[in-house]
C-alpha cells in the first residue's frame, strides 16, 4: 500500500502502529524490550542516527547489543511495524558517541543528508525519532510551576514531579504554513540572503494564535511579499522535526502580480513562469529548494500541473545538481 502524500517523512502510519494504548503498560513495554526481534535506533547529542557505515541504511540494534552497549540509555517506544517492535535510544553525556560508532562499524548522519539517502520507512522512523528526542531533551521543567519532570508513558509524557502540581506535558509540534502562490501563468518564489545564491523557493511561516490555516497563508505572503491571495487550497504536509515543526502545505491564486517586499524576510522574491524555470534550471542561475522538502513536492507539482514538466528530470540536467 503506497503513501498518497508525496513528501519525504510521511506515511509512516501505513508502516508503524504507535500502539499509544500500551504506552502506559510498563510490562507490555519492559517485554517488548527484550524481544529478540526488537529494533533500537540511537540518537545521539545533536540529533544524528547511526547508520550502517558502508551501507545507506540505519544501524538498528538488537535487545542484546542494548543491553550491553547501553543499558542505561533512555530508551522509548516508537510502535510496532510488521509485528516487530520499534525503540528509540537517546544518548547523553555520559556516553562515547565515537566509541559507538566504531563498536558498532557505524557513522553518524542529520537527518537533512540521511532524508536524502535512507529508503523511506526508515527515513520517515528517523524523523519520528529526532522530534521526540527533541522534545525530551528540551523539556527538563514544568512550563506551570517549575519543577523538575520526569519521563513517562514510555518517553511521550513528561510528569511534574511537584505533588502540588503534578501536570503533564505532551509532546510540541510548532505548525508552519508553506505555498505555492500563482498568478496568471506565473509561480511566486523568494529567496533568503542565506541561501545559495540563485536558489528560490516557496513562501512559508509560523501559524499565530487564533488563525486559521487559510488566513496565515495570506498574512504570511501579505508579510513576506506584500502580495495579495484570495483562494487557498490545501496540498498535503510534512513532518519536520527541524527541530519540531510541521509543514502544511498549500496552493494559492494572488489577486494581483503587485510585489512590496515587507518584513524583511526576503532578499527577493518575483514571478516565474514555467519556461523562465526551465531557463534557469538549464543555465545553471536557478537552485530549487531541496529534494527532502515539501517545497520541492509544491513546485514540482505546478509544474507538472501547469506545463506537463518533470521537475526531477530538469534538475537532473541542470549544471547544479
Amino acid at each position: 500500500m503506497a503513501s498518497t502524500n508525496p513528501n519525504t517523512f510521511a506515511g509512516l502510519s501505513l508502516l508503524l502502529d504507535r500502539v499509544s494504548e500500551q504506552r502506559d503498560n510498563a510490562d507490555w513495554v519492559a517485554a517488548k524490550e527484550r524481544s529478540p526481534d526488537a529494533h533500537y535506533i540511537l540518537i545521539d547529542l545533536a540529533g544524528d542516527a547511526f547508520l550502517q557505515r558502508d551501507e545507506e541504511r540505519l544501524r538498528w540494534l538488537n535487545a542484546d547489543e542494548r543491553e550491553r552497549l547501553l543499558p542505561d540509555a533512555s530508551c522509548s517506544l516508537l510502535g510496532i511495524a510488521n509485528g516487530e517492535p520499534y525503540f528509540m535510544l537517546l544518548l547523553d553525556d555520559s556516553h562515547d558517541a565515537a566509541a559507538l560508532e566504531s563498536a558498532l562499524h557505524a557513522r553518524r548522519m542529520g537527518l537533512r543528508e540521511a532524508g536524502l539517502l535512507l529508503p523511506a520507512d526508515e527515513a520517515s522512523l528517523f524523523a519520528y525519532a529526532k522530534g521526540l528526542a527533541h522534545w525530551q531533551r528540551e523539556t527538563r521543567c514544568c512550563a506551570y510551576c517549575g519543577s523538575p519532570v520526569q519521563r513517562v508513558s514510555s518517553g511521550h509524557r513528561m510528569h511534574c514531579t511537584n505533588p502540588a502540581c503534578g501536570r503533564l506535558h505532551f509532546p510540541r509540534t510548532d505548525a508552519a504554513i508553506i505555498v505555492i502562490v500563482e498568478y496568471q501563468g506565473a509561480c511566486l518564489l523568494g529567496r533568503q540572503a542565506v541561501w545559495p545564491p540563485g536558489r528560490y523557493s516557496t513562501l512559508a511561516g509560523f501559524i499565530e494564535p487564533g488563525e486559521a490555516l487559510e488566513d496565515a497563508v495570506r498574512r504570511e505572503v501579505a508579510e513576506e511579499s506584500g502580495v495579495i491571495v484570495g483562494d487557498v487550497h490545501y496540498y498535503s504536509s510534512q513532518p519536520w522535526p527541524m527541530p519540531a515543526s510541521l509543514m502544511i502545505g498549500f496552493t494559492a491564486s494572488a489577486l494581483s502580480p503587485d510585489i512590496h517586499l515587507r518584513d524583511g524576510e526576503l532578499e527577493d522574491a518575483r514571478w516565474f513562469t514555467p519556461q523562465q524555470i526551465v531557463d534557469g534550471l538549464a543555465d545553471g542561475s536557478l537552485a530549487t529548494p531541496p529534494k527532502l522538502s515539501v517545497s520541492y513536492q509544491l513546485l514540482s507539482h505546478w509544474l507538472l500541473e501547469r506545463a506537463g514538466l518533470d521537475l526531477g528530470a530538469l534538475v537532473a540536467r541542470s549544471p547544479r545538481r
